[in-house]
């Protein structure tokens, strides 16, 4: 069913309500591309009573059902390389030294915010294994996961990945040392999954009971929100930040401007910032 310019307003004040993503007037085929076999699987009339339907409250599933298929799980191994890179040459081993001082000396939090189908918090967990190597079970490291669509973190828990994601990004090497052959596919081992929680959030949501972590990675997601969403995310994010700690943003983002906080440095490539400022 072809999408009204009314239509198309109302979905996309409603996809931004949902998640914040934004949906401009030219995203007409979008609408209809993701949404139109929706209509016939939830006895919809037509776009405006999928609407209504989600905004009453009433179906829950058909809700999440419309935020999976409107957020983009695209995603791959190591992606973009650098700041994996800045993780493993820079990051770790300060964050290692500075434990040292604190009451807790091997214990590790991060959070992949927008974790998508796992690839980002397994590639965190992968580089930890090669840095701790058989130390790795003495510490208590636990990666939060997180992401809106059900479908996508459906998958990050299995840990099982086919041939075509795989090659995506990881080496031959990587892929012996940190998976195990499953049918035609590739399950991620147990001592690196257990390392990972994966948790439905809303970025939108307050940040209640989260916890604080020494490295927030939220990358590739931000950009599909209204500046004012985007710089408040950003902000909410730090706060929940550990003194020294560490984030990581996309490549395609300068945060410079949000707040006096948001330092860039520059290591391996790659930028990361220090909102919550440097140990005494």
């Amino acid at each position: 069913m072809s999408v009204s310019t009314q239509d198309l307003a109302q979905i996309s004040e409603l996809v931004e309500e949902l998640c914040g993503i934004v949906l401009d007037s030219t995203k007409g085929y979008l609408v209809e591309n993701r949404f139109g076999h929706m209509l016939g699987e939830y006895d919809c009339e037509d776009y405006g009573d999928l609407v209504k339907r989600v905004r009453s409250g009433g179906d829950k599933k058909l809700a999440g059902a419309l935020v999976n298929a409107i957020t983009t799980n695209e995603t791959l191994f190591f992606r973009d390389q650098s700041p994996y890179e800045a993780l493993r040459h820079k990051v770790l081993p300060e964050l290692f030294d500075a434990k040292e001082k604190t009451p807790y000396p091997q214990r590790i939090r991060i959070w992949s915010a927008a974790c998508s189908t796992g690839q980002e918090p397994y590639s965190i967990a992968m580089v930890l294994s090669e840095l701790l190597e058989d130390d790795l079970p003495n510490w208590d490291i636990q990666i939060l996961a997180t992401d809106i669509c059900e479908d996508a973190l459906a998958q990050a828990r299995e840990g099982i990945y086919g041939d075509l994601e795989i090659r995506r990004g990881l080496s031959t090497g990587e892929l012996n040392r940190h998976f195990i052959p499953e049918d035609s596919n590739w399950r991620i081992k147990p001592e690196l999954q257990k390392c990972v929680r994966f948790e439905r959030r809303n970025l939108l949501d307050p940040f209640a009971a989260v916890g604080r972590f020494d490295v927030v990675f939220c990358r590739n997601v931000a950009i599909y929100f209204k500046q004012e969403v985007r710089e408040d995310l950003y902000r909410r994010l730090a706060d929940r930040m550990e003194v020294g700690g560490y984030f990581f943003t996309s490549s395609s983002e300068s945060l410079k401007d949000i707040d006096p906080r948001f330092d860039p440095q520059l290591h391996c490539r790659s930028v990361f910032y220090r909102p919550a400022g440097l140990p005494a």
